[in-house]
């Protein structure tokens, strides 16, 4: 299968197997998003080598264990935790020190033809939503976690710093949650996506 491959501090295309692990899902990548994680493993984060990408939506081929999935059009939860810490026991994985996440560490990503991750950790997507939509839902459901680690009322007031992609998606998020919400950024333009969501936007300038 064609995959795009990060080792040797080269960025290529290349011909490579199929993804094998023993008692994983093989899901058929339909799309896959650039993340800026992308392009800062390029640069030598996370030291992490082979194939990058971690956003995506795909079709499920095979799925131990759940073979109602088989067919379905999917996006998935990227961390794969050991299953034996206390994390894991306690339904944690995303924070199991010992977890792997696709195309960050230890475990082949998304910019390829194929992927493997637990049938476990796939979800299946609604019929109405499109692929260009789907691709979009790992960084979303990271801008919606901060309300799972913070309590957001309607009395909360937040304030989101970035309007880069992920600023926007976490503004758009505690916008669901709370009126009282303001995106701080430098581009003018972004800010007035916010703007059209109900979003204060208060625009820097290089000198402040």
């Amino acid at each position: 299968m064609k995959a795009l491959q990060f080792a040797d501090g080269e960025l290529t295309l290349a011909e490579t197997p199929r993804p094998d692990r023993q008692g994983e899902a093989l899901v058929r990548v339909l799309k896959s998003g650039i993340c800026n994680t992308d392009l800062e493993i390029v640069r030598g984060y996370a030291r992490f080598e082979g194939t990058i990408g971690h956003e995506f939506v795909g079709i499920v081929e095979t799925a131990p264990g759940r073979p109602a999935l088989v067919g379905k059009r999917v996006v998935g939860e990227i961390n794969v935790g050991c299953g034996n810490c206390d994390l894991c026991r306690a339904g944690d994985s995303r924070h199991c020190v010992g977890r792997t996440v696709l195309g960050i560490k230890e475990r082949s990503g998304a910019h390829a033809e194929f992927l493997m991750l637990p049938a476990g950790n796939l979800l299946e997507v609604p019929a109405e939503i499109p692929d260009d939509e789907a691709v979009f839902v790992e960084p979303l459901a990271a801008a919606i976690g901060i309300s799972e680690q913070v309590e957001i009322t309607s009395e909360t007031r937040v304030a989101v710093i970035g309007d880069g992609k992920l600023g926007l998606l976490c503004a758009f998020a505690m916008r669901l949650k709370t009126s009282r919400i303001s995106l701080i950024g430098k581009h003018a333009s972004k800010l007035e996506i916010a703007k059209k969501r109900g979003i204060e936007g208060v625009l820097l300038t290089d000198a402040e």
